[in-house]
């Protein structure tokens, strides 16, 4: 569990190389740092369901961030904190940090979480840097100049999964859906795309989030729907809890089971013999490329366990060595004084990371690169630990998100 913000006393602060890794909160009476010091703080999932997909591997990937700019003349800071998955804790956690000289806040699994900090992030004119929540209302009626979200959205993930699946004659659904704003928001543009290839919504059980961990009503719910395909509008230890329940009650003898944001971690937990077969959408995957090998090989020293990075993680790499390029490229006392400066320069700069490759951010804040429908190898299939997915599908960069003219943000010109 984390400290109370402003709790340092405890865990003390770790420097090296011009890095500086603190405790769960910064000082009480932090001075604002001076110079060419950026602070990021990785306010992320450290003890809940998303600990494994983000949590303390998401700082790992900030961390590597910062090392790669270490010639750039920047010294970086690097906070941590558990947000608890509650919107009240990480939205006084944002304020604090801010106030205390933090530049940029990074991750933010749990989208009620992240609305929140995107709102702070604008009243205080900082920076959010967005990877792990995924409601597409970040970029839609929500969209804020302060804020970049990189890495997927409720949009993406049910275009990816959802269109495809309802394409390939899965046309009846059923929804297990977290009761918050991400599964609302996912389930919501999944049915959209269900909907829109013919197919129809049979019901949908909602869940409270995250107090849950037996989903047996839930899934007779759906057993009772006879739908075609169960949708999982989850994530995390839910989604897994949830696949591996569905084996046991024998759903999957005649429900396929649409994990809408599975991830990789998720797969590594319920191992090739439950999850095989399963599809997800994801725009990285360790093994998808060169570069992406690279980039893994480069940051598994410091990630818990030396695991593979997975793509919130990965995400949290992307987003802040951009913008550590755009503080370089403007100087470091123009970024900290003015945040929407700062995410305006990351915008008119391309991206380019060995994680995602190249693409750009657009006016309402999302990151554009291709995302890539995989399907979980059979255990035979497998090299070895860690060799779990293999493509399927690809979208191209600029059809994998909602169109621009679509989202409703207010600061997209007509």
């Amino acid at each position: 569990m984390m400290g109370a913000p402003g709790d340092i006393g405890r865990r003390g602060l770790l420097a090296a190389g011009g890095l500086a890794l603190l405790g769960p909160g910064v000082p009480a009476r932090a001075q604002a740092p001076g110079g060419n010091t950026i602070r990021l703080g990785v306010l992320t999932d450290m003890s809940g369901p998303y600990r494994d997909p983000t949590g303390p591997g998401s700082a790992a990937c900030t961390q590597q961030a910062a090392a790669e700019m270490a010639n750039r003349g920047l010294t970086v800071e690097i906070l941590q904190a558990d947000h608890q998955n509650k919107p009240d804790v990480g939205a006084n956690i944002a304020r604090q940090w801010y106030d205390q000289g933090v530049d940029a806040i990074v991750d933010v699994p749990t989208s009620s979480v992240a609305l929140a900090i995107n709102g702070i992030a604008r009243e205080k004119n900082k920076v959010f840097l967005n990877s792990g929540a995924a409601t597409s209302d970040l970029t839609g009626p929500a969209c804020s100049p302060n804020t970049i979200h990189f890495t997927y959205d409720t949009y993406m993930l049910a275009k990816g999964t959802g269109a495809a699946l309802a394409k390939a004659g899965g046309d009846t659904w059923f929804f297990i859906t977290a009761d918050y704003a991400f599964g609302h928001a996912l389930q919501r543009d999944t049915s959209r795309f269900v909907e829109a290839a013919g197919g129809k919504v049979l019901g949908a059980a909602r869940y409270p989030f995250p107090a849950t961990t037996d989903f047996s009503a839930f899934l007779l719910q759906a057993q009772a729907s006879r739908a075609k395909v169960l949708g999982l509008a989850n994530a995390g230890t839910d989604a897994a809890t949830c696949i591996k329940q569905a084996r046991e009650f024998g759903l999957t003898r005649n429900m396929k089971v649409a994990g809408l944001l599975l991830s990789f971690m998720e797969v590594h937990s319920l191992g090739l013999p439950t999850a095989q077969g399963l599809v997800l959408t994801e725009p990285f995957y360790w093994d998808l490329n060169d570069r992406t090998r690279a980039f893994a090989e480069r940051v598994r020293p410091r990630m818990p366990g030396q695991a593979m990075p997975a793509q919130v993680q990965a995400g949290c790499y992307g987003v802040a060595l951009h913008y550590l390029k755009a503080v370089a490229d403007m100087g470091a006392a123009q970024a900290k004084a003015d945040g929407r400066a700062a995410v305006a320069r990351m915008k008119a700069m391309p991206t380019d990371d060995d994680a995602f490759g190249q693409g750009r951010i657009r006016e309402d804040g999302r990151k554009i690169h291709p995302t890539y429908l995989f399907e979980v190898k059979k255990p035979e299939e497998s090299r070895g630990q860690w060799d779990y997915l293999k493509v399927v599908g690809t979208t191209p960069a600029e059809e994998a998100f909602r169109p621009l003219a679509e989202g409703g943000c207010p600061l997209v010109r007509s």
